[in-house]
């Protein structure tokens, strides 16, 4: 009797259950496995079983979790190393600090201008209308607070290049 209403109960609920499965899968052929292997589980305990549609679907999260967790502790093996190790974080805190630095050696107006035009990314037209002056005072500003600070960086700033 109870093979017989497990049948009966996997020929109507398979649709839903194979979709449930593809959203935690993403792909056809592992939801099919998955929902395989879950109700094979479930029919060794189809007696004891209250809520049938909801048990088959914690049976597949769980085994969706699973294998998950057995992915993402497993090594991925490449045939070719990367070429490089990523870059250090602290690198980009060296480079700010400097940078700060070197902005803090330039006259008030200079580094008005290079903040407000290329760290708050405002036009030359904003900038020279909050600072008070001309947009030909901007340009050449920011033109000469660039070459000093490339020259006390040794970096071309806008291109991100060590010089």
């Amino acid at each position: 009797m109870a093979a017989e209403e497990f049948q009966d109960f996997v020929e109507v609920r398979y649709g839903d259950l194979l979709r449930t499965a593809f959203l935690l899968t993403g792909s056809r052929h592992a939801a099919e496995d998955l929902l395989q292997s879950s109700l094979l589980k479930v029919m060794r305990h189809w007696d004891r079983v209250d809520e049938p549609l909801a048990y088959v679907r914690r049976v597949m999260v769980n085994q969706r979790t699973s294998i998950w967790r057995r992915l993402r502790n497993a090594e991925v093996l490449t045939g070719d190393p990367p070429d490089r190790p990523g870059a250090d974080p602290s690198d980009q805190i060296l480079v700010r600090r400097m940078l700060l630095e070197a902005l803090d050696g330039l006259p008030a107006r200079m580094r008005a201008v290079l903040v407000l035009r290329y760290w708050e990314d405002l036009t030359e037209t904003e900038t020279a209308s909050l600072l008070g002056i001309s947009v030909g005072s901007v340009k050449s500003q920011a033109s000469r607070g660039l070459a000093r600070l490339r020259g006390v960086l040794g970096v071309d700033l806008l291109a991100g290049r060590a010089s």
